[in-house]
Formats: structure tokens, sequence, C-alpha cells
């Protein structure tokens, strides 16, 4: 079983078609015990920082995130909320990752979106993935390079596009909108 995090922040029924697609049960729920009982997690988000993470603090879901054992994908502001800190309303965050997440500058237009391409792909969420590969964008903030950093898109200037510690996964770009690579990517991770 996936659950899948509910919270107030969208893009979740799109991540759930796309791992129906896959063959997958999921479950969107806030429930405590059946998120960390699942066999993975996944974290979607279309949203504020700062509303994303007093909802999950409001529910306790911050710290439930941080015990999960299991397979755990954040997607867009699902990764920016898995950094230290953001500077959209200028946001403590769960500090999973050891990054920032900032603001594009304006010299370009804002938000970053459509179609991009990733590379310096260092993950077993990439095998069987090309690289490059172009995978769907849709934000205006991102997160620094780091430690962390297992896939590399150029917007501006570099960032990350996916981090990668222990357990946890977490793709900048919207792997259920990214068609045969971003499925390939879900598949990969199913199989983690």
């Amino acid at each position: 079983m996936i659950a899948i995090i509910k919270y107030n922040a969208g893009n979740i029924q799109s991540v759930k078609n796309a791992l129906n697609r896959l063959g997958q049960e999921v479950i969107v729920t806030d429930d405590k015990d059946i998120i960390l009982q699942s066999d993975r997690v996944v974290l979607p988000g279309v949203g504020a920082a700062s509303s994303a993470m007093a909802d999950l603090s409001r529910s306790g879901l911050d710290e439930v995130i941080k015990q999960i054992q299991k397979p755990f994908l954040g997607i867009c502001l699902g990764l920016q909320l898995l950094c230290n800190h953001s500077e959209e309303g200028d946001t403590p965050c769960l500090g999973i990752f050891d990054a920032k997440v900032k603001r594009f500058s304006t010299v370009q237009k804002v938000p970053h979106m459509g179609w991009n391409t990733i590379y310096d792909l260092k993950s077993t969420l990439f095998e069987n993935v090309p690289e490059p590969s172009d995978v769907y964008f849709v934000h205006s903030y991102y997160a620094e390079l780091c430690q962390d950093t297992v896939g590399t898109c150029d917007y501006i200037l570099p960032f990350s596009a996916v981090l990668q510690k222990d357990n946890y996964y977490a793709t900048q770009f919207h792997v259920e909108k990214s068609a045969s690579i971003g499925e390939r990517i879900l598949q990969n991770f199913l199989e983690q």
C-alpha cells in the first residue's frame, strides 16, 4: 500500500492517478498510523511553503514524516518542504535535506514552467532513464545544490532537480506529468 499524505496542498489526484496506472493500491490519508505502516509514502505539493508547513505542523504530520523508515518521495513543493528552510514566507521546513530553498531571480520568466533537461543523475531512481532526460517543471523556488543532490537542472542557474538521503527521495519536477520518463522514475521508486 502506498500512502499519499493528505494536507493543504494541491496535486494529490494526479499523483494518485499516475500510481494507479502503474497498478498500485493507493490511499490518500492524514492518518498517522496508516502513513507509518504503508510500504511507501508520497508527499506531493503545489502551493506555498508557509501554509503547507503550517498545515503539516497543525496536524502533527511534520513529526510523522521525520519518523518514516520506508521509501518516501517528495514531489515539487514536497521536495522544498523536505529542505531546511524556504525563502517563501521565511519558512522553517522539515530539515531532511541540508539545503535552502530560494526564489529564482526575475531575470528570466518566473515561474520556471515547462519541459527542461535533468542531468548528472546519481540515484537508483534513474535506473533505465537516459541521461540527459526532459521532465516537466512548474516552480518559482528552487533547492540549492547540496551534498544530497542526485540530479541537476539549469534555469537561470544550476539547481537540485532531485535530492536523496537514506530512504528519502524528492523531485522538483512533476514525475506524474513527465510522460514516460516520469513513469520510469515512479516505477523505480516503487522498486526501492
